[in-house]
C-alpha cells in the first residue's frame, strides 16, 4: 500500500511540474499609451492556439475564468 501512495504522489508531483512549465511571470509594465499592466502570469507562448488558458475548452488557473476564445479562428485569434 505504501509503495502504491509513493507512485501516486510522484505522479501528482509530476503533473504540477509540467503545468508550471507551461506558463510564464510577465513583470508590470508601462504600454506606450500610458496604460499601467500589474504583474502577471500568462501560458508559455508557442505555435498552438490550443493549450493558452483563453481558448475555449481551457480554463485559467489564476482566475477561474474560463476560455473564450475560438480556436479554430487563427487568423483573428489575438484580435480582442
Amino acid at each position: 500500500m505504501t509503495t502504491l501512495k509513493v507512485t501516486i504522489l510522484a505522479a501528482l508531483a509530476a503533473l504540477s511540474a509540467g503545468s508550471l512549465q507551461a506558463q510564464t511571470k510577465v513583470r508590470a509594465h508601462t504600454r506606450s499609451d500610458g496604460t499601467y499592466v500589474p504583474e502577471h502570469y500568462r501560458s508559455r507562448p508557442n505555435s498552438s492556439t490550443y493549450d493558452n488558458w483563453s481558448t475555449r475548452g481551457n480554463t485559467n488557473p489564476y482566475t477561474g475564468k474560463p476560455g473564450y476564445r475560438d480556436p479554430w479562428r487563427t487568423p483573428g485569434y489575438f484580435e480582442n
